[in-house]
């Protein structure tokens, strides 16, 4: 009999669920999330997973947009869903009869960017998700890599730019600080682009648009944040020496505009020797990242076990 794998992506406007079986993914379901607790979101997830399961499957996988402890499955901080301090794992399982496996979202997206089918495309891909913040997955050896405790990496709060001039300057307030790859480079980061650089747009997404059309001003404002994203994958290239960097994410919707200037400032500071077999590419699953990723996440780890 075949296995199938149930896959969750719980975002902070929706959650999809599918069903992956023999290397194919089944068409999403897909409902406006539901965040007026964390009681009335678990037992959305649960109507999730038996929407969609079959009876051969045989573990969930279910990707978050927080920091998770991966080996008990409890959630630790959660952005824009009422999930905190919560083991997410052990609840699920109890109500679905099924072993779960609670990731972040991000990594989840890493993980369906580096697979083809049934199998391992990228032994070691980086991934960047630039959307309102910036998110990070990180497979090495065909594996997500999460670090001592479950939550690396954080790459958009990695330092790409900070006066250190008279030493380190004390952060001001919560996360993201600046001088950080979410606070330059992130969709907020160009939102603030936008206003400040006294054009008429509203937000990031008019100067995208704007550029799209050939604006010169909403060009060389994708540029500067291309540039700044450039140095962060500079940075990851430095340290992992990928297969693969990749860019998905909301703000990736800018496609060239955004990948050029990207990869360009990558390759100026990247050390020469490093990352001669480096790809730098955008994301290529595009919305069924999260949802594939998460039942790949399952099955990867109920085949392990």
């Amino acid at each position: 009999m075949s296995r199938s794998y149930v896959g969750v992506d719980v975002g902070g406007t929706k959650v999809a669920a599918a069903l992956l079986t023999a290397g194919a993914l089944g068409e999403p379901a897909v409902h406006p999330t539901v965040t007026s607790s964390s009681d009335a979101l678990l037992d959305q997830l649960v109507a999730a997973v038996e929407e969609v399961r079959s009876p051969d499957a045989v573990a969930v996988g279910i990707g978050v947009p927080s920091v998770v402890e991966f080996t008990t499955g409890r959630i630790r901080y959660s952005v824009n869903i009422p999930l905190a301090d919560l083991p997410l794992r052990s609840l699920l399982s109890e109500r679905v009869g099924l072993p779960v496996f609670v990731e972040n979202d991000a990594s989840c997206a890493a993980l369906a960017e580096a697979w083809d089918g049934d199998r391992i495309r990228s032994g070691s891909l980086v991934m960047f998700t630039v959307g309102t913040g910036v998110g990070g997955g990180l497979v090495l050896n065909g594996k997500l890599f999460r670090g001592a405790t479950g939550a690396a990496p954080e790459l958009g709060h990695t330092v790409i730019g900070l006066d250190l001039h008279d030493g380190a300057p004390r952060p001001d307030g919560r996360p993201p600080h600046e001088g950080t790859l979410e606070f330059l480079a992130s969709g907020s980061a160009l939102d603030r682009l936008a206003r400040d650089r006294g054009r008429s747009w509203d937000s990031g997404r008019d100067a995208v648009e704007a550029a799209q059309a050939g604006d010169p001003a909403g060009i060389r404002l994708l540029r500067v944040l291309g540039e700044r994203l450039g140095i962060g994958i500079a940075n990851a290239i430095n340290t992992f020496d990928p297969d693969e960097v990749v860019i998905g994410g909301g703000v990736s919707a800018a496609g060239d505009l955004l990948l050029d200037p990207a990869r360009e400032t990558a390759r100026r500071y990247t050390l020469p020797g490093v990352g001669t077999e480096t790809t730098i590419r955008l994301a290529r699953r595009g919305g069924e990242a999260g949802v594939l990723g998460a039942a790949l996440l399952a099955m990867q780890e109920a085949t392990d076990r």
